[in-house]
């Protein structure tokens, strides 16, 4: 299981500009590298980073926030910053995915006043 860093505000007022800020620990792998040994080290990114807003009370596959493809040249421990308008109490759902079937996917709820 991967390890993340997320800072999301618990709290914000209708129509406030928030940060958000979402680090995860990852190797990016690139696949070009030898080992030690002198083999090919395994192709590891993570391919996609996505953030969706799911609104309390509302069904759906929520409203999309941010989007991101990564690439080899992103450097391990990818960290993505970005800014959205708060609207309404619900929860962010963070998901990132990559080679070797991973997935990772961390959810944030915030209280909008």
């Amino acid at each position: 299981m991967a390890r993340n860093i997320l800072t999301v505000p618990r709290t914000a007022k209708a129509g406030e500009i928030i940060e958000i800020r979402a680090l995860i620990q990852h190797p990016m792998e690139t696949g070009y590298r030898r080992s030690s040994e002198g083999a090919m080290m395994a192709r590891d990114l993570i391919r996609t980073f996505n953030c969706h807003f799911f609104e309390d009370g509302k069904t759906g596959d929520g409203e999309p926030v941010f989007a991101a493809k990564l690439y080899a040249a992103i450097a391990a421990n990818p960290y993505v910053a970005f800014h959205t308008t708060a609207f309404a109490r619900g929860t962010f759902v963070f998901v990132w995915t990559g080679d070797q079937g991973f997935t990772h996917t961390e959810r944030v709820p915030i209280a909008v006043q």
